[in-house]
This record gives C-alpha cells, sequence and structure tokens, in this order.
C-alpha cells in the first residue's frame, strides 16, 4: 500500500470550492449565447464536463461499458454533474452523484434541474473513501478523473467494490504516471506534489484487480483527438476558466508538456466486479 497522506478533506474543499458556482456558470453560458432559462445537456457540456476530453471522453466511456438502459450508477467525484446528466439523457441511466465538495453538489443539483433530469439523477455530498451507501447499491460505479488527490487507492478501489453488486460495472477514466517522472506542476488538481498521487498504469490495473474486478477493457487514450490539444481555445464559458481562473493558462501549458513527454497518460478501463 501507497503509505502518503492523502489530500485531507479540508484541503480538497479549500482547492475546488467556489461559492455562487451555478450562478457564474450560468452568466457565463449566457454570455455565450446559450438560452439559460431552457439549457439542454449539450449546451452545459462546456460548463459541466470538467475533466480531460470533456463530453466526447465522457461519451466515449459509456459506449466503452456499454450501459443498459436502467443501470443504476454511481457517480463518484461526479462534480458537477455533467456525466451523470449524460449517461441518464442519453443512454437511459439512473446516476447518483457523490462529491466532496459541497459548492459542486449545489451548482450540480440546480444544473440538473434546469434540464428536468431530477426524476434520473441525484446529487449527494460524501468522501470517496466513505461512501455512504449500502453493500452491492449499484449496478456501477463510474469514475472521471476523481483519485488524483488520493494515495490510498487501495481502499478507493475496495470501496467501489462493496457498493457494486457481483457482476457489475467499474468504468474510469483516470490519468496514471506516465514512463517519465515527475509531472511538472501546476496540474488541473494540485499546484504541487503535496496534494497530488499518480501511479503507473500497471499498478494501477493490478491494485484494481486486487480489490476484486476483472479486467473487461483498458484503452490508452492519451492521443484520442477529444484530448486537449496544444493551441485550442478554451471557451470563455468553459468550467476550468470559471474555477482555475489567472492560473489556467499555466495549467495548459504544463499539461501539453506533462502529454508531450511522457510524464502522465490518460486511461479509459472497464473491470467486472467479481
Amino acid at each position: 500500500m501507497n503509505t502518503a497522506r492523502n489530500a485531507s478533506p479540508r484541503s480538497v474543499e479549500d482547492y475546488w470550492g467556489r461559492e455562487g458556482l451555478e450562478h457564474a456558470i450560468l452568466d457565463a453560458l449566457a454570455a455565450g449565447g446559450v438560452d439559460v432559462t431552457a439549457p439542454t445537456v449539450d449546451d452545459l457540456a462546456p460548463a459541466d464536463q470538467f475533466h480531460g476530453g470533456g463530453k466526447p471522453a465522457t461519451e466515449r466511456l459509456a459506449r466503452l461499458a456499454d450501459f443498459g438502459s436502467g443501470t443504476r450508477v454511481l457517480d463518484v467525484g461526479g462534480g458537477l454533474g455533467g456525466p451523470a446528466r449524460t449517461l441518464a439523457a442519453q443512454f437511459g441511466c439512473r446516476v447518483t452523484v457523490v462529491d466532496l465538495t459541497e459548492s459542486y453538489i449545489r451548482a450540480g443539483a440546480a444544473l440538473t434541474a434546469l434540464v428536468k433530469l431530477g426524476g434520473r439523477v441525484a446529487h449527494r455530498q460524501g468522501n470517496a473513501l466513505a461512501l455512504p451507501f449500502d453493500g452491492q447499491a449499484f449496478d456501477a460505479v463510474w469514475t472521471q478523473n476523481s483519485g488524483m488527490n488520493i494515495a490510498d487507492k487501495e481502499s478507493l478501489y475496495a470501496g467501489f467494490a462493496r457498493v457494486l453488486r457481483p457482476g457489475g460495472l467499474l468504468a474510469i477514466q483516470e490519468p496514471m504516471a506516465g514512463p517519465v517522472t515527475p509531472p511538472i506542476y501546476p496540474l488541473m488538481w494540485a499546484r504541487d506534489a503535496t496534494t497530488s498521487f499518480l501511479r503507473r498504469p500497471d499498478e494501477m490495473r493490478a491494485l484494481i484487480e486486487a480489490a476484486g474486478f476483472a479486467l473487461r477493457a483498458w484503452d490508452d487514450v492519451t492521443a484520442e483527438p477529444f484530448g486537449a490539444r496544444p493551441g485550442a481555445p478554451v471557451p470563455a464559458h468553459g468550467i476550468a476558466r470559471i474555477v482555475m481562473g489567472e492560473q489556467l493558462p499555466d495549467i495548459m501549458q504544463a499539461g501539453q508538456r506533462n502529454r508531450e513527454e511522457g510524464r502522465i497518460v490518460m486511461i479509459q478501463a472497464v473491470f467486472e466486479r467479481r
């Protein structure tokens, strides 16, 4: 087990939390020409798909997992709920979003209500290392770019296995350590190495399998065209700009170097609970 300490819940909340986030998002969307009185899931995508690759990456992972209509999905670290709303609207899933950051839960619930998906998507504050759900409560666990601040990944994936029924699916998208180390900071999720805990793909696969999962699919999507490309513009109404503010250019520059130099790779994978 990695003995490094996880980023504390308070430090994570301080890093990600933003008061009035739903209002800032809606104001930015309106400035971008969106009718915020009746937005669609696609309208929200620049602002609510806060992970590498945005909505196309969410759609790719959903196709890889091949969820059936009515699948009960737990989205761990689901933030504003963009992927959850996509899973509900396009794939017929019933999704519970759990996230540590209270302002994201409030904003996510408001956006879900705005697109009239409250009957299929629920938002709940909680810690990924102490999931507040009964055992075998879900058909699938979904997580995109959510484990980077967690050192104790063995406990994280053991918790995923606990809440999944046997035969249930785990669908992940996760930045992992590349062959060149260390990564260049700042990263989207960390200003320095004290709150970033990446492991190599082979280590990640082994620890997930040890938690009670069998591999179904494992794809390195670092070079996929849906990823942020060097020189690509960032939407003025995008959540990265809203949350990261003046630090965003430095984060994007570091991200480009991390990809080009093999310091960080992006993996999408699907596992089955044994």
